[in-house]
This record gives C-alpha cells, sequence and structure tokens, in this order.
C-alpha cells in the first residue's frame, strides 16, 4: 500500500507522522465500581451507569470528573459507551477511564474508544461475540493522539454533528408523538359511521401453508419480516414455475393490503407498487372491496381501537402469537363515508411523508458523521 507524504505506517493503521500512539493504561486510570444493579434509586440524584444504554439514578456518586465507561460484561459487551464530566456511581462491573493525562482532550478519546474497542475484543477472540472484557484489553489498546488542540478541534466537530443529530431525532420524535394525538382525533367515530366487520369491507386470505421451494432469484416471496421491517427488497425467491402454482385462485396486487398473522400480527402494509409475488401463510391479503379505501384502512390499523380487536380474536395462549383467517374476518372497524376515509387519509399521509422526509435526513446526517468521522480519527482530514 503507497503511503502518502506526511503520513506513516502503524500497527493501528496509516495516520499523520505528528501522531502518536500509546497505550490506554498509560495516560488514564482504569476502574471498575463497587455498587450492583439493585442499588439504584428511581429519582435519584446522580447518574449510575449501569451495564446497559440506559442511564439509573442513585444518590451516592464515587467520582466527580470527567470519564468514559464501557459495560464490562453482559449483552453491552464492547457496544455500550458513556461518557460524563461530574459526579456519578457505577456498576461492579463497569470499567471507568478517568484521569487523563495533559496529553489526552476526553472527549476526543471517547470517540476513537466508542468507535474501536469493540474491532479491537473481536481479534482476541476465536467466538462470534464476546462474554466479558479483562482490564488488560483496555490498557493494553493503542491509540492514536494528534496533538491536544487538533484533538479538541476533532472533538468539538463530531460534538457539533451529534447534537445536530440528537436535535433531529427529538423532532421526529415529536412529529410522531403529534401524529398520534391527531391520529386518536380524527379516528372518533361520528354518527354517519358504521361498524364493519372486516370481511364485509375487504376479501380475506392468506399465503401458501407449504414451505415452497427457494431458489437463489425468481419471483419473490414475502414473509412476516418482510411487513415488519418495511423493506421489500431482501426476500426469498421461488421459482415462476411454482408462483404460477400458488397464484391460480388469486395474487398479491397493487392496491392490497398485506396483514401479519403469525409472530407478529395486525402489522399491515399496503402494496403501492406493481407487484409479482407469492406469501407465506403467516401473512393474510386483504383486497379491499368498493367504497373503502385500502390507506384508510392502513391508517386505522393503528388505532388503539383496532389493536384491541386484533387482541381480542388473537389465539392468547398459542406459540408463536397468531390470528386465524376466520377471526381477522371478525375484527371490527369503524368506518366513515369514502368521503372522509378520504379526507382523514390525506391528512395523516402528509404527516407521514413529512416524518419521512425527517428520517431520511437523519440517515443521511449519520452517514456523513460517520464518513468525517472516520477520516478526522484517521488524520486524513486535518482541522489544524
Amino acid at each position: 500500500m503507497e503511503i502518502g507524504k506526511g503520513y506513516k505506517a502503524t500497527e493501528i493503521g496509516i495516520i499523520p507522522n505528528d501522531w502518536n500512539i500509546k497505550e490506554i493504561g498509560s495516560i488514564a486510570i482504569i476502574k471498575t465500581g463497587a455498587k450492583n444493579t439493585q442499588d439504584k434509586i428511581d429519582n435519584g440524584v446522580y447518574p449510575f451507569f449501569v451495564r446497559s444504554q440506559i442511564v439509573e439514578r442513585i444518590n451516592s456518586y464515587s467520582f466527580d470528573g470527567e470519564a468514559v465507561l464501557t459495560a464490562g460484561d453482559g449483552v453491552g459487551t464492547g457496544k455500550v459507551f458513556h461518557y460524563i464530566n461530574g459526579k456519578f456511581d457505577y456498576h461492579q462491573r463497569v470499567y471507568c477511564i478517568r484521569g487523563f493525562d495533559n496529553t489526552v482532550n476526553g472527549y476526543y478519546f471517547f470517540i476513537y474508544f466508542s468507535n474501536n474497542f469493540y474491532s479491537r475484543i473481536m481479534q482476541m477472540t476465536a467466538k462470534s461475540s464476546v462474554d466479558s472484557v479483562r482490564m488488560e484489553m483496555i490498557a493494553k489498546m493503542k491509540i492514536p493522539l494528534p496533538s491536544l488542540e487538533e484533538q479538541s478541534a476533532i472533538a468539538i466537530s463530531l460534538r457539533n454533528a451529534d447534537s445536530l443529530i440528537r436535535s433531529l431525532e427529538k423532532l421526529i420524535t415529536k412529529k410522531r408523538n403529534v401524529r398520534q394525538g391527531i391520529l386518536h382525533q380524527l379516528m372518533q367515530p361520528k354518527k354517519e359511521w358504521e361498524v364493519k366487520n372486516l370481511s364485509e369491507i375487504a376479501i380475506v386470505r392468506d399465503g401458501t401453508h407449504q414451505t415452497p421451494k427457494y431458489v437463489e432469484s425468481g419471483i419473490p416471496f414475502y414473509s412476516v419480516e418482510n411487513v415488519t421491517n418495511n423493506d421489500f427488497t431482501n426476500t426469498k425467491f421461488i421459482s415462476p414455475v411454482e408462483h404460477a402454482l400458488l397464484t391460480r385462485s388469486f395474487r398479491i396486487e397493487k392496491g392490497d393490503i398485506l396483514m401479519t398473522r403469525i409472530g407478529s400480527i395486525g402489522d399491515f402494509k399496503l402494496i403501492d407498487w406493481d407487484v409479482n409475488a407469492s406469501f407465506y401463510v403467516s401473512l393474510a391479503l386483504l383486497k379491499v372491496k368498493r367504497g373503502v379505501s385500502a390507506s384508510f384502512l392502513c391508517h386505522y390499523s393503528k388505532t388503539d381501537e383496532f389493536k384491541k380487536e386484533i387482541e381480542w380474536n388473537s389465539l392468547q395462549f398459542a406459540i408463536p402469537k397468531k390470528i386465524n383467517l376466520g377471526q381477522i374476518s371478525m375484527i371490527k372497524v369503524q368506518l366513515p363515508p369514502l368521503g372522509e376515509q378520504i379526507r382523514i387519509t390525506n391528512i395523516l399521509t402528509d404527516i407521514d411523508t413529512e416524518i419521512a422526509a425527517l428520517d431520511a435526513k437523519l440517515e443521511k446526517y449519520r452517514q456523513i458523521k460517520q464518513g468525517i468521522m472516520q477520516q478526522l480519527l484517521t488524520g486524513k482530514i486535518r482541522l489544524i
């Protein structure tokens, strides 16, 4: 690999010539806590760091200052990180890295450590996951150190990016809460609304009960995961011959609704694209009748009333949870006249479009931040 002018090859990669490499144990103090999860106190005075992303509360503190914390074992091993500058307490199986020397910016350290520690510990095991972290895994980890001024510039830049992302996340949460409130208001039945069984407003079918023979490529074969993940690009495939056999009586068409009925139940997906696919028995297909808006039904499926109907008609003790085709047909729906259905749909669709645009912006910001971060942490972009 060609190394550009002003850069050098090191055991942790190519970095600028004027950057140093140091082991964490030589630049900071590493300690574990003395508390158990049971020591948490609701509404306690101080943050209490346990082995998860959730920060509990407690009325004691064992340290006051700048620190980076990570889980020492459990499902959060190598994945849970916290930065704090103030009073806090922490679990006996949480590592606290503190007391940084005068060559280290604490937030720069947090950024580098939290983005590289997992890959380090995975290199040290033959297993597919790591159950616990030994102190030496942290102490012996090497990190690149630009000048303190450049560390500070990197930290400020990425902290600003994090702040922007958090503000957008809060806005999206607020918009979703507002949408839920509007949904509740719009779906309040009026005197001209009618109560209908689902079978009165849609033809209800289910998919094949036999697991088909999958092929490398061919006709998409939908299942619960495609609906719950809202992802119809990553599917299994069946052959055109088998697809023809499965669709002799009926097929999915644009304007239909797929509903999950095994495992996760009651999730709706409007098929608003030209489709050529088959589907499994874990899904129900709703072919909406004249005078009913499929889009309205999809919005209605998110109401508390509909969810209660799903719960009431499902097989409560089945594993996995499921709802039979007959019970789906009996689900009651509060149905306004078609004009009102369309009016409600337009309002909610406009809100959904706005939220989708914000989600796309958030994902773009995250990608930009990730790309810039890697450039900054390897010195490919210099701020000083």
